[in-house]
């Protein structure tokens, strides 16, 4: 009993310190605001927005999600999954709800995997291609980033900044007392977690989850690569779709910075649109909250020159997007849509995923 209850621990206090992270965030990110831009100037900001423009970067991101759907379906296929396409964007999007909205520590990914070996026997196959179908949008969206600092800002004199101050060096002087203050508390908690042998359980426990954790992802990377480079067509195929997808909803954010007065050329968008994506997918927050918005707002304040209340409301408004884009995946939930028609298949499919999961463990 005490061996299946450390896994559980251990997920608490993950998940509780994202929440933490999270909620730390969102009140840094309130008095940030207050202080920074004023509360007056960024809703005169966001009434000077375009409701077209926002309806397009808002189609655009929903119908960018279905073809992604689409990607992903074509990766089960590749391993003689024939599930219906219609099925494979219900999953998708169940998962998206989920990573956007729900706090628990089954994320967004793991659930579609949950699901989706409901509707096939081949359920290490169906597994794997969720984490081979993250592992293409990530690598796609860092190919990205790196391609168009290479080609267009790599060099270039990066160090503005809407008070003309400029750069890391700065940023961290104009703010070192907080920075100072933020290592205290962290080394008086580490010592008091030390001193304590609970507390020193604990730290066990979550060092030990996350070893287990980066075990499981080199494994399964491995197995990933052995399946899939049989399918070097597919896979070309589904990488070439997310680049395609990826310049296209960045492209539809420049256009709404550009209504909201941000002046930047499209390539800055390119680049850190792409960083925070990959930076929001290490699992440290909720769904990348606070993470991405805080990271992409100080790059374009920081190296655009972007005014901190058109930055503010460029990052809010992707996260209103997302979690808009999010919502059918709740309606899919409530409505049972995400599970397969036959239900003797769907317990049995379950019944074996456990059974898999426990031996995998044991």
């Amino acid at each position: 009993m005490p061996n299946d209850q450390e896994p559980k621990k251990s997920r608490s206090i993950f998940l509780f310190l994202r929440i933490a992270v999270v909620s730390g965030g969102i009140i840094a990110g309130f008095f940030w605001i207050r202080r920074e831009v004023g509360w007056g100037n960024l809703a005169d900001t966001f009434r000077s927005i375009n409701l077209g423009i926002f309806a397009l970067v808002l189609g655009v991101f929903i119908i960018s999600q279905v073809i992604v759907g689409l990607r992903w379906w074509l990766l089960l296929r590749s391993q003689s999954i024939f599930i219906r396409f219609w099925a494979a964007v219900r999953l998708y999007f169940l998962g998206w709800f989920y990573n956007n909205f729900m706090p628990g520590s089954m994320g967004g990914d793991l659930l579609r995997a949950w699901y989706v070996t409901m509707h096939t026997d081949k359920k290490f196959e169906a597994v794997l291609s969720v984490f081979v179908d993250r592992v293409i949008g990530l690598s796609s969206t860092l190919i990205i980033a790196v391609f168009f600092y290479s080609l267009f800002l790599r060099g270039k004199d990066l160090e503005i900044t809407s008070s003309g101050t400029g750069g890391f060096v700065n940023f961290f002087a104009q703010y070192k007392s907080i920075f100072l203050w933020a290592v205290v508390i962290i080394i008086v908690v580490l010592c008091v977690l030390l001193l304590n042998k609970r507390g020193r359980s604990m730290l066990l426990k979550v060092c030990s989850y996350i070893r287990q954790s980066s075990l499981k992802v080199i494994i399964k990377f491995k197995d990933a690569i052995v399946i899939y480079c049989s399918k070097p067509l597919t896979m070309l195929a589904a990488f070439a779709l997310t680049v395609f997808l990826q310049l296209l909803t960045i492209t539809a954010f420049w256009l709404l910075g550009r209504n909201i007065g941000i002046q930047a050329g499209v390539k800055y968008y390119y680049v850190f649109f792409t960083l925070t994506w990959v930076l929001g997918a290490v699992p440290v927050s909720i769904g990348g909250a606070v993470v991405v918005e805080g990271m992409l707002a100080y790059m374009f304040i920081t190296f655009a020159g972007t005014a901190k209340g058109a930055a503010s409301t460029l990052v809010l408004c992707q996260r209103a997007v997302w979690m808009l884009a999010s919502l059918p995946g709740a309606v899919i939930h409530l409505i049972g849509a995400h599970l397969p028609k036959d239900p003797k298949n769907s317990l049995q499919n379950r019944k074996d995923f456990f059974v898999d999961s426990k031996k995998s463990v044991d």
